[in-house]
Protein backbone atom coordinates (compact mmCIF):
# COMPACT_ATOMS: atom_id res chain seq x y z
CA UNK A 1 0.00 0.00 0.00
CA UNK A 2 1.24 3.54 -1.03
CA UNK A 3 1.74 5.89 2.49
CA UNK A 4 -0.92 7.95 0.75
CA UNK A 5 -3.37 5.12 0.78
CA UNK A 6 -1.94 4.12 4.38
CA UNK A 7 -2.44 7.54 5.46
CA UNK A 8 -6.05 7.69 4.49
CA UNK A 9 -6.81 4.06 6.06
CA UNK A 10 -5.32 6.04 9.29
CA UNK A 11 -8.26 8.79 9.35
CA UNK A 12 -11.00 6.49 8.21
CA UNK A 13 -10.77 4.54 11.30
CA UNK A 14 -10.78 7.31 13.92
CA UNK A 15 -14.13 7.23 15.28
CA UNK A 16 -16.12 10.40 16.29
CA UNK A 17 -16.14 9.73 20.03
CA UNK A 18 -11.63 9.99 19.19
CA UNK A 19 -12.40 13.37 17.08
CA UNK A 20 -15.00 15.22 20.27
CA UNK A 21 -12.32 14.49 22.84
CA UNK A 22 -9.37 16.76 20.95
CA UNK A 23 -9.33 19.97 22.74
CA UNK A 24 -8.35 23.26 21.41
CA UNK A 25 -4.30 22.83 22.73
CA UNK A 26 -4.75 19.41 21.18
CA UNK A 27 -5.55 21.03 17.44
CA UNK A 28 -2.75 23.58 17.74
CA UNK A 29 -0.51 21.03 18.41
CA UNK A 30 -1.46 18.82 15.81
CA UNK A 31 -0.98 22.03 13.39
CA UNK A 32 2.19 22.63 14.61
CA UNK A 33 3.07 19.01 14.39
CA UNK A 34 2.00 19.16 10.79
CA UNK A 35 4.12 22.24 9.53
CA UNK A 36 6.89 20.71 10.90
CA UNK A 37 6.57 17.48 9.05
CA UNK A 38 6.39 19.85 5.99
CA UNK A 39 10.13 20.64 6.66
CA UNK A 40 12.60 19.86 3.65
CA UNK A 41 16.06 18.38 5.10
CA UNK A 42 18.41 21.07 6.41
CA UNK A 43 15.64 23.46 5.13
CA UNK A 44 14.12 25.81 7.94
CA UNK A 45 10.21 25.41 8.16
CA UNK A 46 8.07 28.09 10.01
CA UNK A 47 5.38 27.09 11.70
CA UNK A 48 3.85 30.65 12.84
CA UNK A 49 5.22 34.21 11.76
CA UNK A 50 2.37 36.52 11.96
CA UNK A 51 -0.14 37.87 15.17
CA UNK A 52 2.85 36.12 17.49
CA UNK A 53 2.33 37.43 20.86
CA UNK A 54 5.48 38.38 23.25
CA UNK A 55 4.53 35.85 25.52
CA UNK A 56 4.60 33.25 22.94
CA UNK A 57 7.94 34.07 21.43
CA UNK A 58 9.25 34.20 25.18
CA UNK A 59 8.11 30.58 25.82
CA UNK A 60 9.88 28.83 22.72
CA UNK A 61 12.82 31.33 23.28
CA UNK A 62 13.64 30.31 27.07
CA UNK A 63 13.07 26.84 26.19
CA UNK A 64 14.81 26.27 22.98
CA UNK A 65 17.29 23.91 25.17
CA UNK A 66 14.96 21.55 24.98
CA UNK A 67 13.55 21.49 21.51
CA UNK A 68 16.15 20.45 19.63
CA UNK A 69 15.85 21.66 15.69
CA UNK A 70 13.72 24.39 17.17
CA UNK A 71 14.37 28.38 16.61
CA UNK A 72 13.17 31.57 17.70
CA UNK A 73 13.63 35.22 15.55
CA UNK A 74 12.50 38.09 14.52
CA UNK A 75 11.34 38.68 10.94
CA UNK A 76 10.74 41.69 8.84
CA UNK A 77 7.75 42.76 6.29
CA UNK A 78 7.32 45.19 3.84
CA UNK A 79 6.08 48.94 4.59
CA UNK A 80 4.68 51.20 1.31
CA UNK A 81 4.50 54.46 2.95
CA UNK A 82 3.01 55.70 -0.60
CA UNK A 83 0.44 53.52 -0.47
CA UNK A 84 -0.87 52.90 -4.08
CA UNK A 85 2.09 54.93 -5.97
CA UNK A 86 4.37 53.44 -7.67
CA UNK A 87 3.72 49.79 -6.01
CA UNK A 88 3.17 47.75 -9.16
CA UNK A 89 6.89 48.60 -10.61
CA UNK A 90 7.94 48.03 -7.07
CA UNK A 91 6.98 44.67 -7.08
CA UNK A 92 5.62 42.17 -4.44
CA UNK A 93 7.80 39.74 -2.16
CA UNK A 94 6.65 36.26 -1.80
CA UNK A 95 4.97 35.46 1.91
CA UNK A 96 7.07 32.90 4.13
CA UNK A 97 4.12 29.75 3.32
CA UNK A 98 5.01 30.85 -0.61
CA UNK A 99 8.79 30.61 -0.50
CA UNK A 100 10.37 30.21 -3.45
CA UNK A 101 8.54 30.29 -6.88
CA UNK A 102 8.03 26.57 -8.14
CA UNK A 103 9.50 27.58 -11.37
CA UNK A 104 12.67 29.39 -9.75
CA UNK A 105 13.18 26.95 -6.91
CA UNK A 106 16.28 25.21 -8.73
CA UNK A 107 17.74 28.91 -10.25
CA UNK A 108 17.51 29.61 -5.53
CA UNK A 109 18.83 26.73 -5.00
CA UNK A 110 21.46 27.36 -6.29
CA UNK A 111 22.66 30.61 -4.88
CA UNK A 112 22.06 29.30 -1.64
CA UNK A 113 18.50 30.09 -0.68
CA UNK A 114 16.29 27.76 1.38
CA UNK A 115 12.93 27.06 -0.72
CA UNK A 116 11.10 28.70 1.90
CA UNK A 117 12.89 32.07 2.11
CA UNK A 118 11.46 34.92 0.58
CA UNK A 119 12.10 36.65 -2.70
CA UNK A 120 11.63 39.06 -4.97
CA UNK A 121 8.28 38.05 -6.83
CA UNK A 122 7.93 41.08 -9.41
CA UNK A 123 9.02 44.24 -10.46
CA UNK A 124 12.13 45.86 -9.13
CA UNK A 125 11.76 43.49 -6.31
CA UNK A 126 12.48 40.68 -8.79
CA UNK A 127 15.07 42.67 -10.49
CA UNK A 128 17.31 43.31 -7.63
CA UNK A 129 16.92 40.39 -5.25
CA UNK A 130 20.59 40.15 -5.34
CA UNK A 131 21.02 43.13 -3.83
CA UNK A 132 18.12 43.30 -1.79
CA UNK A 133 18.56 39.93 -0.11
CA UNK A 134 21.26 40.60 2.27
CA UNK A 135 23.28 37.80 3.82
CA UNK A 136 21.79 35.15 6.85
CA UNK A 137 23.47 34.62 9.51
CA UNK A 138 25.68 31.16 10.09
CA UNK A 139 25.27 29.33 13.58
CA UNK A 140 27.24 26.75 14.52
CA UNK A 141 25.78 24.86 17.48
CA UNK A 142 27.51 22.17 19.53
CA UNK A 143 25.13 19.18 20.82
CA UNK A 144 25.59 16.23 23.28
CA UNK A 145 24.11 13.16 22.74
CA UNK A 146 20.67 13.84 23.41
CA UNK A 147 20.73 17.01 21.09
CA UNK A 148 20.93 19.37 23.67
CA UNK A 149 22.77 21.91 22.74
CA UNK A 150 26.06 23.27 24.77
CA UNK A 151 27.74 25.64 22.78
CA UNK A 152 26.88 27.96 19.77
CA UNK A 153 28.98 30.42 17.99
CA UNK A 154 28.50 32.87 15.08
CA UNK A 155 30.64 31.58 11.75
CA UNK A 156 29.31 33.74 9.30
CA UNK A 157 28.09 36.94 10.46
CA UNK A 158 24.36 38.60 9.01
CA UNK A 159 24.02 41.30 6.52
CA UNK A 160 21.01 43.40 5.95
CA UNK A 161 20.53 43.96 2.22
CA UNK A 162 21.39 46.72 0.68
CA UNK A 163 19.30 50.11 0.04
CA UNK A 164 18.07 51.04 -3.28
CA UNK A 165 17.62 54.84 -4.53
CA UNK A 166 15.62 55.30 -7.15
CA UNK A 167 15.51 58.11 -9.72
CA UNK A 168 11.89 58.79 -9.19
CA UNK A 169 10.97 62.00 -7.35
CA UNK A 170 7.95 60.44 -5.38
CA UNK A 171 6.57 63.81 -4.89
CA UNK A 172 6.74 64.20 -8.91
CA UNK A 173 5.43 60.87 -9.39
CA UNK A 174 2.01 61.32 -6.87
CA UNK A 175 1.22 64.89 -8.77
CA UNK A 176 1.38 62.66 -12.68
CA UNK A 177 -0.38 60.53 -11.20
CA UNK A 178 -3.05 62.86 -10.17
CA UNK A 179 -2.84 64.83 -13.09
CA UNK A 180 -3.72 61.44 -15.61
CA UNK A 181 -6.30 60.52 -12.57
CA UNK A 182 -8.10 64.10 -13.33
CA UNK A 183 -7.75 64.30 -17.39
CA UNK A 184 -9.29 60.48 -17.37
CA UNK A 185 -12.40 62.02 -15.66
CA UNK A 186 -12.73 65.05 -17.41
CA UNK A 187 -12.38 63.38 -20.97
CA UNK A 188 -15.06 60.78 -20.08
CA UNK A 189 -17.42 63.03 -18.03
CA UNK A 190 -20.96 62.71 -19.13
CA UNK A 191 -20.49 59.74 -21.16
CA UNK A 192 -17.99 61.06 -23.40
CA UNK A 193 -15.38 58.52 -24.86
CA UNK A 194 -17.00 55.31 -23.57
CA UNK A 195 -14.18 52.99 -24.99
CA UNK A 196 -11.27 55.31 -22.64
CA UNK A 197 -10.11 53.15 -20.18
CA UNK A 198 -6.42 54.19 -19.57
CA UNK A 199 -4.01 57.02 -20.06
CA UNK A 200 0.10 56.40 -19.84
CA UNK A 201 3.00 58.92 -18.54
CA UNK A 202 6.45 58.12 -18.85
CA UNK A 203 9.08 60.83 -17.73
CA UNK A 204 13.06 61.07 -18.24
CA UNK A 205 16.32 62.52 -18.17
CA UNK A 206 17.19 61.84 -21.76
CA UNK A 207 20.72 63.04 -21.27
CA UNK A 208 20.98 60.57 -18.56
CA UNK A 209 18.13 57.91 -19.06
CA UNK A 210 16.84 58.76 -15.26
CA UNK A 211 13.21 58.10 -14.97
CA UNK A 212 11.77 60.84 -12.82
CA UNK A 213 8.09 59.70 -13.26
CA UNK A 214 6.56 56.34 -14.79
CA UNK A 215 2.19 56.92 -14.57
CA UNK A 216 -0.36 54.47 -15.78
CA UNK A 217 -3.59 55.18 -14.32
CA UNK A 218 -6.86 52.64 -15.29
CA UNK A 219 -10.55 52.79 -14.76
CA UNK A 220 -12.47 49.41 -13.16
CA UNK A 221 -14.28 47.66 -15.28
CA UNK A 222 -17.28 49.61 -13.75
CA UNK A 223 -15.51 52.77 -14.32
CA UNK A 224 -16.63 53.78 -10.34
CA UNK A 225 -12.64 54.62 -9.82
CA UNK A 226 -9.12 54.76 -10.87
CA UNK A 227 -6.20 52.49 -9.94
CA UNK A 228 -2.24 52.23 -10.68
CA UNK A 229 -1.49 50.33 -13.85
CA UNK A 230 2.15 51.91 -14.51
CA UNK A 231 3.35 48.47 -15.17
CA UNK A 232 1.85 49.30 -18.84
CA UNK A 233 4.13 52.05 -19.46
CA UNK A 234 6.13 48.59 -20.15
CA UNK A 235 3.55 46.04 -20.99
CA UNK A 236 1.20 47.46 -23.29
CA UNK A 237 2.23 48.66 -26.85
CA UNK A 238 -0.33 51.10 -29.00
CA UNK A 239 -0.46 52.40 -32.60
CA UNK A 240 2.25 55.71 -32.06
CA UNK A 241 0.46 57.98 -34.54
CA UNK A 242 2.06 60.87 -36.07
CA UNK A 243 4.86 60.82 -33.33
CA UNK A 244 7.01 58.85 -35.19
CA UNK A 245 7.17 61.30 -38.15
CA UNK A 246 10.78 62.58 -36.66
CA UNK A 247 11.92 58.68 -37.12
CA UNK A 248 10.38 58.66 -41.16
CA UNK A 249 12.01 61.94 -41.80
CA UNK A 250 15.35 60.94 -40.22
CA UNK A 251 14.76 57.04 -42.59
CA UNK A 252 13.98 59.60 -45.52
CA UNK A 253 17.10 61.54 -45.21
CA UNK A 254 19.69 58.77 -44.32
CA UNK A 255 18.28 56.61 -47.17
CA UNK A 256 19.15 59.56 -49.65
CA UNK A 257 15.32 59.63 -51.51
CA UNK A 258 15.33 63.50 -49.39
CA UNK A 259 17.30 66.19 -48.40
CA UNK A 260 16.54 69.20 -45.94
CA UNK A 261 14.15 71.25 -47.84
CA UNK A 262 12.47 68.57 -50.13
CA UNK A 263 9.21 69.52 -51.08
CA UNK A 264 6.01 67.70 -51.70
CA UNK A 265 2.74 68.94 -52.88
CA UNK A 266 0.00 67.80 -50.00
CA UNK A 267 -2.95 66.33 -51.51
CA UNK A 268 -4.76 63.09 -51.59
CA UNK A 269 -2.86 59.95 -53.01
CA UNK A 270 -4.72 57.33 -54.77
CA UNK A 271 -2.68 54.34 -55.59
CA UNK A 272 -4.39 51.43 -57.68
CA UNK A 273 -5.59 48.85 -55.48
CA UNK A 274 -5.06 50.96 -52.35
CA UNK A 275 -7.76 53.24 -50.59
CA UNK A 276 -6.80 57.02 -50.89
CA UNK A 277 -4.94 58.29 -48.17
CA UNK A 278 -4.26 61.82 -47.18
CA UNK A 279 -3.42 64.69 -44.44
CA UNK A 280 -6.16 65.66 -41.81
CA UNK A 281 -6.81 68.13 -44.79
CA UNK A 282 -4.84 69.30 -47.89
CA UNK A 283 -1.83 71.56 -46.49
CA UNK A 284 -0.76 72.14 -50.02
CA UNK A 285 3.65 72.59 -51.04
CA UNK A 286 5.18 71.77 -48.07
CA UNK A 287 8.81 71.27 -46.79
CA UNK A 288 9.99 68.40 -44.36
CA UNK A 289 10.07 71.40 -41.44
CA UNK A 290 6.14 71.71 -42.62
CA UNK A 291 5.52 68.32 -42.86
CA UNK A 292 6.88 68.29 -39.56
CA UNK A 293 5.01 71.20 -37.90
CA UNK A 294 1.58 70.51 -39.31
CA UNK A 295 1.42 66.78 -39.21
CA UNK A 296 1.32 65.79 -43.12
CA UNK A 297 0.89 62.24 -43.68
CA UNK A 298 1.13 62.46 -47.09
CA UNK A 299 4.64 63.93 -46.71
CA UNK A 300 5.48 60.66 -44.99
CA UNK A 301 3.30 58.29 -47.85
CA UNK A 302 6.03 59.99 -50.37
CA UNK A 303 9.03 59.22 -48.45
CA UNK A 304 7.62 55.62 -48.07
CA UNK A 305 7.12 55.10 -51.83
CA UNK A 306 10.53 56.05 -52.87
CA UNK A 307 11.96 54.04 -50.41
CA UNK A 308 9.60 50.88 -51.62
CA UNK A 309 10.85 51.23 -54.82
CA UNK A 310 11.30 53.13 -58.46
CA UNK A 311 9.23 55.98 -57.52
CA UNK A 312 7.53 57.82 -60.55
CA UNK A 313 3.93 58.21 -58.57
CA UNK A 314 0.79 59.49 -60.63
CA UNK A 315 -2.52 59.33 -59.41
CA UNK A 316 -4.48 55.79 -60.24
CA UNK A 317 -0.63 54.03 -60.69
CA UNK A 318 0.32 50.79 -58.66
CA UNK A 319 3.42 51.64 -57.21
CA UNK A 320 6.37 49.30 -57.27
CA UNK A 321 7.20 47.90 -54.30
CA UNK A 322 10.49 46.04 -52.52
CA UNK A 323 9.15 44.21 -49.26
CA UNK A 324 12.81 44.81 -48.22
CA UNK A 325 11.71 48.62 -47.43
CA UNK A 326 9.76 47.84 -44.63
CA UNK A 327 13.03 46.04 -43.21
CA UNK A 328 14.98 49.24 -43.91
CA UNK A 329 12.44 51.64 -42.33
CA UNK A 330 12.49 49.24 -39.41
CA UNK A 331 15.90 49.61 -38.53
CA UNK A 332 16.06 53.04 -38.57
CA UNK A 333 13.53 53.06 -36.55
CA UNK A 334 15.32 50.55 -34.02
CA UNK A 335 18.41 52.69 -33.64
CA UNK A 336 15.49 55.10 -32.02
CA UNK A 337 14.66 51.96 -29.53
CA UNK A 338 11.39 52.06 -31.54
CA UNK A 339 10.53 48.34 -31.96
CA UNK A 340 13.41 46.56 -29.42
CA UNK A 341 13.97 46.47 -26.01
CA UNK A 342 14.74 49.82 -24.65
CA UNK A 343 16.99 47.50 -21.98
CA UNK A 344 15.52 49.23 -19.02
CA UNK A 345 15.94 47.67 -15.36
CA UNK A 346 12.89 45.94 -15.28
CA UNK A 347 12.57 41.93 -15.42
CA UNK A 348 9.90 42.25 -18.81
CA UNK A 349 9.23 44.80 -21.39
CA UNK A 350 6.85 44.59 -24.60
CA UNK A 351 8.95 44.95 -27.94
CA UNK A 352 5.43 45.96 -30.04
CA UNK A 353 3.46 43.58 -32.54
CA UNK A 354 5.22 43.74 -36.09
CA UNK A 355 2.70 43.84 -38.77
CA UNK A 356 3.09 40.36 -40.41
CA UNK A 357 1.69 41.46 -44.18
CA UNK A 358 3.82 43.45 -46.56
CA UNK A 359 2.37 45.55 -49.16
CA UNK A 360 3.36 49.58 -50.55
CA UNK A 361 -0.11 50.68 -48.51
CA UNK A 362 0.89 48.67 -45.38
CA UNK A 363 4.23 50.61 -45.71
CA UNK A 364 2.69 54.05 -46.13
CA UNK A 365 1.03 53.08 -42.88
CA UNK A 366 3.92 52.31 -40.90
CA UNK A 367 5.55 55.67 -41.79
CA UNK A 368 2.63 57.33 -40.02
CA UNK A 369 2.56 54.92 -36.92
CA UNK A 370 -0.40 53.18 -38.14
CA UNK A 371 1.11 49.63 -38.55
CA UNK A 372 3.07 48.78 -35.88
CA UNK A 373 2.90 49.10 -32.07
CA UNK A 374 5.06 50.67 -29.27
CA UNK A 375 5.04 51.24 -25.25
CA UNK A 376 5.54 54.32 -23.41
CA UNK A 377 9.03 53.63 -22.45
CA UNK A 378 9.89 52.75 -25.93
CA UNK A 379 8.45 56.34 -26.90
CA UNK A 380 10.28 58.05 -24.32
CA UNK A 381 13.16 56.54 -25.55
CA UNK A 382 13.08 57.54 -29.13
CA UNK A 383 12.43 61.74 -28.32
CA UNK A 384 15.03 61.30 -25.84
CA UNK A 385 17.56 60.38 -28.44
CA UNK A 386 16.52 63.43 -30.73
CA UNK A 387 16.51 65.73 -27.72
CA UNK A 388 19.98 65.00 -26.66
CA UNK A 389 20.79 64.83 -30.73
CA UNK A 390 21.20 61.00 -31.42
CA UNK A 391 22.43 59.34 -28.21
CA UNK A 392 19.85 56.53 -27.73
CA UNK A 393 20.30 55.75 -23.40
CA UNK A 394 19.20 53.00 -21.36
CA UNK A 395 16.53 53.80 -19.37
CA UNK A 396 17.15 53.08 -15.62
CA UNK A 397 15.21 53.27 -11.77
CA UNK A 398 17.72 52.47 -10.15
CA UNK A 399 20.03 56.11 -9.43
CA UNK A 400 22.57 54.12 -6.52
CA UNK A 401 23.01 51.35 -3.91
CA UNK A 402 23.79 52.69 -0.45
CA UNK A 403 25.51 49.71 2.17
CA UNK A 404 23.12 49.44 5.18
CA UNK A 405 23.55 50.96 8.11
CA UNK A 406 22.05 50.88 12.00
CA UNK A 407 21.15 54.46 12.19
CA UNK A 408 17.80 55.38 11.38
CA UNK A 409 16.97 57.64 8.88
CA UNK A 410 20.57 57.43 7.99
CA UNK A 411 21.53 56.17 4.31
CA UNK A 412 24.97 53.85 4.37
CA UNK A 413 28.49 54.81 2.33
CA UNK A 414 27.62 54.46 -1.35
CA UNK A 415 28.44 50.56 -2.54
CA UNK A 416 27.50 51.11 -6.55
CA UNK A 417 26.17 54.27 -8.47
CA UNK A 418 24.16 53.59 -12.13
CA UNK A 419 26.14 55.60 -14.67
CA UNK A 420 24.52 56.56 -17.94
CA UNK A 421 24.58 53.71 -20.24
CA UNK A 422 24.70 54.77 -24.16
CA UNK A 423 23.53 51.57 -26.58
CA UNK A 424 23.68 53.28 -29.63
CA UNK A 425 25.07 56.30 -31.25
CA UNK A 426 22.27 57.46 -34.38
CA UNK A 427 24.70 57.23 -37.52
CA UNK A 428 23.86 59.99 -39.33
CA UNK A 429 24.94 63.43 -40.23
CA UNK A 430 24.42 65.57 -36.61
CA UNK A 431 22.62 68.77 -38.90
CA UNK A 432 20.04 65.90 -39.78
CA UNK A 433 19.16 65.27 -36.23
CA UNK A 434 19.19 69.08 -35.32
CA UNK A 435 17.01 69.63 -38.28
CA UNK A 436 14.29 67.52 -36.95
CA UNK A 437 14.84 68.80 -33.23
CA UNK A 438 13.48 72.26 -35.10
CA UNK A 439 10.82 70.91 -36.92
CA UNK A 440 9.65 69.59 -33.42
CA UNK A 441 10.51 73.24 -31.76
CA UNK A 442 8.39 74.49 -34.69
CA UNK A 443 5.28 72.22 -33.80
CA UNK A 444 5.43 73.55 -30.22
CA UNK A 445 6.51 76.87 -31.37
CA UNK A 446 5.19 78.57 -34.53
CA UNK A 447 1.59 79.15 -36.13
CA UNK A 448 0.65 76.52 -37.63
CA UNK A 449 2.00 73.69 -35.01
CA UNK A 450 -0.33 70.82 -34.11
CA UNK A 451 0.78 71.96 -30.58
CA UNK A 452 1.20 75.29 -30.99
CA UNK A 453 -2.07 76.81 -29.85
CA UNK A 454 -2.00 74.89 -26.58
CA UNK A 455 1.59 75.77 -25.56
CA UNK A 456 1.64 79.03 -26.97
CA UNK A 457 3.15 81.60 -24.10
CA UNK A 458 4.70 78.83 -21.80
CA UNK A 459 8.09 79.25 -20.94
CA UNK A 460 9.61 76.31 -21.16
CA UNK A 461 10.87 76.24 -24.53
CA UNK A 462 9.73 72.67 -25.62
CA UNK A 463 9.71 70.66 -28.81
CA UNK A 464 8.09 67.51 -29.83
CA UNK A 465 5.35 66.18 -31.73
CA UNK A 466 1.79 65.07 -31.56
CA UNK A 467 -0.35 61.88 -33.04
CA UNK A 468 -3.07 61.09 -33.57
CA UNK A 469 -3.70 56.71 -34.43
CA UNK A 470 -7.00 55.10 -35.41
CA UNK A 471 -7.77 51.79 -33.68
CA UNK A 472 -9.63 48.69 -34.29
CA UNK A 473 -11.45 47.90 -30.84
CA UNK A 474 -12.89 44.30 -30.74
CA UNK A 475 -14.76 44.00 -27.07
CA UNK A 476 -17.97 41.75 -26.67
CA UNK A 477 -18.38 40.30 -29.98
CA UNK A 478 -19.18 44.34 -31.21
CA UNK A 479 -16.00 45.72 -33.60
CA UNK A 480 -15.82 49.63 -32.69
CA UNK A 481 -13.57 52.47 -34.43
CA UNK A 482 -11.05 54.50 -31.97
CA UNK A 483 -8.26 56.32 -31.94
CA UNK A 484 -5.40 56.74 -29.85
CA UNK A 485 -3.75 60.52 -28.65
CA UNK A 486 -0.55 60.29 -27.95
CA UNK A 487 2.52 62.83 -28.03
CA UNK A 488 6.30 62.76 -27.24
CA UNK A 489 7.86 66.41 -26.29
CA UNK A 490 10.73 67.63 -24.25
CA UNK A 491 12.23 70.93 -22.70
CA UNK A 492 13.45 72.95 -22.73
CA UNK A 493 14.65 72.51 -26.62
CA UNK A 494 17.90 74.06 -26.64
CA UNK A 495 19.08 72.39 -23.17
CA UNK A 496 16.68 69.43 -22.56
CA UNK A 497 16.38 68.53 -19.47
CA UNK A 498 13.12 66.24 -19.30
CA UNK A 499 11.43 64.55 -21.47
CA UNK A 500 7.63 62.81 -22.02
CA UNK A 501 5.93 60.44 -23.65
CA UNK A 502 2.04 60.07 -23.38
CA UNK A 503 -0.22 57.56 -24.92
CA UNK A 504 -4.56 57.56 -24.19
CA UNK A 505 -5.66 54.61 -26.01
CA UNK A 506 -8.83 54.20 -27.43
CA UNK A 507 -10.85 57.48 -27.61
CA UNK A 508 -13.97 57.98 -29.55
CA UNK A 509 -13.28 59.01 -33.06
CA UNK A 510 -14.80 61.93 -33.23
CA UNK A 511 -12.97 62.71 -30.12
CA UNK A 512 -12.02 66.44 -29.88
CA UNK A 513 -10.37 66.01 -26.48
CA UNK A 514 -6.86 67.23 -25.99
CA UNK A 515 -6.20 65.13 -23.26
CA UNK A 516 -2.97 64.49 -25.01
CA UNK A 517 -2.07 67.71 -24.94
CA UNK A 518 -3.07 68.69 -21.33
CA UNK A 519 -1.27 65.97 -19.80
CA UNK A 520 2.00 66.79 -21.31
CA UNK A 521 1.33 70.71 -20.54
CA UNK A 522 0.57 69.87 -16.99
CA UNK A 523 3.69 67.67 -16.36
CA UNK A 524 5.94 70.21 -17.76
CA UNK A 525 4.24 72.90 -15.58
CA UNK A 526 4.78 70.91 -12.94
CA UNK A 527 8.11 69.23 -13.05
CA UNK A 528 9.52 73.40 -13.57
CA UNK A 529 7.33 74.31 -10.55
CA UNK A 530 9.06 71.80 -8.50
CA UNK A 531 12.47 72.37 -9.68
CA UNK A 532 12.30 75.81 -8.62
CA UNK A 533 11.56 75.00 -4.85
Amino acid sequence: MEPADQYKTILERITKAEYNNITEQDEEIILIKKELDRAYALTPQIVKSKNVTPEEYARVAEHLAVLPGINATTDWIREYPFEGTFKNLIGNVTTEKEGIPAERVDFYLAKGYNRNDRVGENGLEAQYEDLLRGRKEQVQYTMDKSGVILDSKVVVPGESGKDLILTIDMEFQKKVDEILQSELKEATKGGKNRHLREAIAVVMDPNTGELLAVSGQRFDENQNKLSDSSYNALYASHRPGSTVKGATVLAGYESGVISPGHTEYDRPIKVKGTPTKGSWKDLGLVNDLDALRRSSNVYMFHIAMMMGGEYNYYEGKKIRFNPQAFEDMRNYFRQFGLGVETGVDFPYEENGLVGSLKDGGLLMDFAIGQYDTYTAMQLAQYVSTIANGGYRVQPHFLKEVRNPTLEAETLGSVYRTMNTNVLNKIVMDENLIKRVQEGFRQVFQEPGGTAYSYFRGTDFNAAGKTGTAQNDLYKNGNHYKTVNLTMVAYAPYDNPEIAISVIVPNLDETTTSPINHNITKRIFETYFSLKEK
